[in-house]
C-alpha cells in the first residue's frame, strides 16, 4: 500500500501526503464489502463457500513525516490480513492504536481521490504502473531465489 503514496510524494502538496493509499484502500474495501454483501455472495456462502480476505501488504510507512503506524491504524478492518514488517509490527505493540474499522461504505475515498486527480495524479495510470513494477519484482525476487537454490545445489555437489 506506501508504494502508492511514494509513488506521489514529491507530487503532491503537504496536505495530500500519506492520504492515497488509504483512500484506495477504502474504496477496495467498499468494493469487497459490496460483493461480501450481494445475495449471489450469500448464496455462495449458504452453500459452504470460504471468505477470501483482502491482503494489505507493503505496509510499512516509507515517508518519515508519516507515522509509522499510518498503514496499520488506517487499513484496519474485518476480513483483512496486513502482512506489516517486524518494525511495523514493533510499533503498533508501542505506540499503535486501532480505533474504528474501515468504513464499507468507502467514507470519504471520492473526495480525496478526486483531490489527487486535481493536482494531476493520474490514478488509473499510476495503478497500472505500480501493478506492472509490482509483478516485475516478484518476478525476479523469484528468479532470484531459484538461482541462489541452484547455487546452493552445485555446491553440495561439488
Amino acid at each position: 500500500m506506501s508504494r502508492w503514496d511514494a509513488a506521489v510524494l514529491d507530487q503532491v502538496p503537504e496536505r495530500l501526503r500519506g492520504r492515497l493509499a488509504l483512500a484506495v484502500g477504502l474504496k477496495t474495501y467498499q468494493a469487497y464489502r459490496q460483493v461480501m454483501n450481494s445475495e449471489r455472495w450469500q448464496r455462495l456462502a449458504n452453500a459452504g463457500a470460504r471468505v477470501q480476505r483482502l491482503l494489505w501488504a507493503s505496509t510499512s510507512t516509507k515517508d518519515p513525516k508519516s507515522p509509522d503506524t499510518l498503514y496499520v491504524e488506517g487499513l484496519s478492518a474485518p476480513d483483512t490480513i496486513n502482512t506489516m514488517p517486524e518494525s511495523t509490527l514493533l510499533a503498533l505493540e508501542d505506540h499503535g492504536r486501532v480505533a474504528e474499522p474501515m468504513r464499507a461504505d468507502g467514507g470519504d475515498a471520492d473526495a480525496t481521490l478526486a483531490q489527487f486527480e486535481s493536482v494531476g495524479i493520474q490514478i488509473d495510470a499510476l495503478a497500472a504502473t505500480l501493478q506492472s513494477d509490482g509483478a516485475r519484482k516478484f518476478v525476479q525476487a523469484w528468479e532470484d531465489l531459484l538461482s541462489r537454490i541452484d547455487d546452493h545445489v552445485a555446491l553440495v555437489r561439488a
